[in-house]
This record gives structure tokens, C-alpha cells and sequence, in this order.
């Protein structure tokens, strides 16, 4: 088989930050890379599902609504992808770090967390991704468009 281009990244000069991962035509995917791979601790699975319920509502329901395909965990816990369409890469790393930062200071209820709108409702961590949100606010704090190729 031919590899994947996600399997092209050197991951063992990848770094946490926002970085441009692919386009396919009008879609623009973003890796959201929390962790540095293959350096533990990595995301818990709670950590990771709160996130993405999280982030998920936040950016489906900001004003770039029509422009958001798909935000979802990375298998290997160190992050997320996230895809947009007709949206700027500024815009996109803008949005990013505000949903981050509405992560880092929410309190209430998780979106879609309860067992008719979930398939593993009970698996969430809110303190552990509001943690892991604020600390990846402080890495990505400058980020900018000309800071998104892989290194």
C-alpha cells in the first residue's frame, strides 16, 4: 500500500502547535497537535471526548458555522484533526484558539453528553480538558498563518 501522507510527517521533529496538514480541494485540514508524539503523558480518552464535544459545538456554533466540515480526536491521543472549508488559515488558527479558550475557562454541562446523544456519554473529563486547553492556549498563544508548515 502506499502511505498516507499523515504518515509522511516526521513525527520525531513534530512539535504541539496548528500546522497545515493537507488540502483537498476546498477542504483545509488542520493538525491540532497537543502533545509532542511519542512522548507520554498523551491525552486521556475523557480528556480527548470532552474536547471534542467542546470545540465541536463552539465552532459549529460561531459565526464560521457554514465553513466547519469535521473536528475529531487523532488515534494516537496527541491531538486532533480539524477541517474547514472557505475559511483563512488566520481565521482558522483565530477560531481555534478561541474555542480553546471558551474550553479552558467552561463550566456547566457538556454538550451532548447525555446518553441519547452519545455513544459513550459517561466517559468525559471537564477539569483535565480545561487543563490540557489553557496549557495548549500558552503554546499556540503568537501562532500565526506563517507558522503552520510542519517542521
Amino acid at each position: 500500500m502506499e502511505k498516507i501522507a499523515s504518515f509522511k510527517v516526521d513525527h520525531s521533529a513534530l512539535k504541539p502547535g496548528i500546522y497545515l496538514s493537507r488540502v483537498d480541494g476546498d477542504v483545509i485540514t488542520y493538525d491540532i497537535r497537543f502533545v509532542k508524539p511519542n512522548t507520554p503523558p498523551f491525552l486521556s480518552n475523557a480528556v480527548i471526548h470532552t474536547i471534542e464535544h467542546l470545540f465541536a459545538s463552539y465552532v459549529r456554533n460561531s459565526p464560521f458555522s457554514g465553513g466547519i466540515i469535521y473536528f475529531g480526536p487523532m488515534g494516537c491521543r496527541t491531538g486532533f484533526y480539524f477541517l474547514t472549508r472557505g475559511i483563512s488559515h488566520k481565521d482558522a488558527i483565530w477560531l481555534t484558539k478561541k474555542a480553546l479558550d471558551f474550553i479552558a475557562q467552561y463550566s456547566g454541562p457538556i454538550p451532548g453528553a447525555a446518553e441519547k446523544e452519545c455513544g459513550n456519554y459517561l466517559e468525559h473529563d471537564l477539569e483535565g480538558a480545561k487543563k490540557a486547553a489553557f496549557a495548549f492556549l500558552k503554546t499556540v498563544k503568537g501562532w500565526d498563518e506563517n507558522m503552520l508548515s510542519y517542521p
